[in-house]
């Protein structure tokens, strides 16, 4: 098999670009996840070091909260790393079906379509994790509130 020509590789490697900025930009939003997970983390941790001298329904309550939280965010960053694995393939497939002369494009759309649709559902999940992190604040503060009075 014939070696490709230099155009042909510099070709390829143009077009491998452009999923190589979205693994940038998953590998960004795989940071801001294990950031909010340690933090999520620390949390629970910190109240279970202290859960004898805190009130105990609520200290039990806001572990349930952290702990569902914890299980959203780790949902989220499964899919946005399985798009990224998927991301990896289509960058791989590129090549190899340029490089090889092989047609496996449909494969390769259908990985990218498949990485996209990851991708949505870990935003979704990572959306869904900020308003239930948002709601549970807000009723803590309620109940705060109501003590008070």
């Amino acid at each position: 098999m014939p070696m490709p020509a230099a155009e042909t590789i510099a070709h390829t490697i143009q077009l491998a670009v452009a999923p190589v900025f979205l693994l940038a930009g998953l590998g960004q939003l795989l940071n801001l996840l294990a950031t909010r997970l340690s933090r999520v983390v620390d949390r629970s941790r910190w109240i279970e070091e202290r859960f004898s001298e805190l009130d105990r329904s609520r200290a039990v309550w806001e572990l349930r909260l952290l702990d569902r939280r914890m299980s959203i965010i780790s949902w989220a960053i499964t899919l946005c790393t399985v798009s990224a694995v998927a991301v990896c393939l289509v960058v791989g497939g590129l090549f190899l079906a340029r490089l090889l002369g092989m047609g496996f494009g449909r494969s390769v759309a259908a990985l990218f379509i498949l990485a996209m649709i990851l991708l949505v559902a870990a935003l979704g999940l990572f959306l869904f994790e900020v308003h239930f992190a948002n709601r549970s604040i807000r009723v803590r503060n309620d109940l705060l509130e109501r003590d008070k009075l």
